[in-house]
């Protein structure tokens, strides 16, 4: 990986970013209520947080949705404890046997991503038959380093009603959540979709997200040129703001609703 000698991505007002997602989702939800996924990482842990300032404990509902041999045992223990210490509501959904059932139909041969997304939609269809029993709607996790670069799984955990910390990249994710008091044993924990045993978001990418933000925010932010990002990244710079680029460009229709042809 090549060092970095550039200005970090700009720190954010805690207290505004906050009191704007709180106004978000008492706008978008105060009156229904939410459900959303807890897996025991930062993102829904501080998207649980935000939503039982704005709405309230009653109001908030937390599925945790383990799946035997890709949820570390540690995930899903934080998770109950982190529900239970902001005094929420929520269910454990095993989705194992769903999981398994869905595979052994359809699949011809072993392909571990497209397996692993499998899971990504079962979890998307649980929240969603929750919301719909209770009226409530889905908020999802996805932050905007994610979403930029497309890691996440269409209409599996990209499915969601609402996308409170969206406008925030990993890094500033990580800021507001010890801000907002997410246990430091979440916040440093290492990011992963659990989609297979010992997967990491960082391993996956082959990059760490302080790097990975820095060059998403010179590229979609400031607009920088590539040969401007990579004169400043150094040594292999090139290499990598082409590879972060190729993954925005060939995961941008995630970010879009369907193309329809004009009639």
């Amino acid at each position: 990986m090549v060092t970095l000698n550039v200005a970090a991505v700009p720190s954010i007002n805690c207290d505004e970013v906050e009191r704007k997602i709180i106004r978000f989702l008492k706008r978008e939800a105060g009156h229904r209520g939410v459900v959303l996924g807890l897996s025991g990482g930062i993102d829904s842990a501080t998207v649980a947080a935000l939503s039982v300032e704005a709405l309230g404990k009653q109001k908030v509902l937390a599925l945790i949705m383990p799946e035997d041999g890709s949820t570390p045992r540690e995930d899903s223990d934080d998770a109950i404890s982190y529900a239970e210490e902001l005094g929420i509501s929520y269910r454990i959904v095993n989705i194992t046997n769903a999981t398994r059932c869905v595979i052994s139909s359809v699949a011809s041969g072993e392909n571990r991503v497209a397996e692993g997304n499998i899971k990504a939609r079962i979890r998307m269809l649980t929240l969603y038959y929750f919301a719909n029993s209770e009226c409530r709607i889905v908020v999802g996790s996805g932050d905007r380093s994610e979403l930029l670069i497309g890691y996440f799984t269409k209409y599996g955990d990209g499915g969601a009603d609402v996308l409170p910390i969206g406008g925030l990249y990993k890094t500033q994710v990580r800021q507001l959540a010890k801000s907002i008091g997410i246990p430091s044993r979440i916040i440093s924990k290492k990011s992963s979709p659990c989609l297979w045993d010992g997967q990491t978001a960082e391993g996956e990418l082959g990059i760490d997200y302080d790097q990975l933000d820095i060059i998403l925010h010179m590229l979609v932010d400031r607009k920088m040129k590539r040969e401007e990002i990579a004169d400043q990244l150094g040594e292999g710079g090139d290499a990598l703001v082409d590879k972060i680029k190729e993954r925005i460009d060939n995961n941008a229709h995630k970010l879009r609703t369907p193309p329809i042809p004009k009639i």
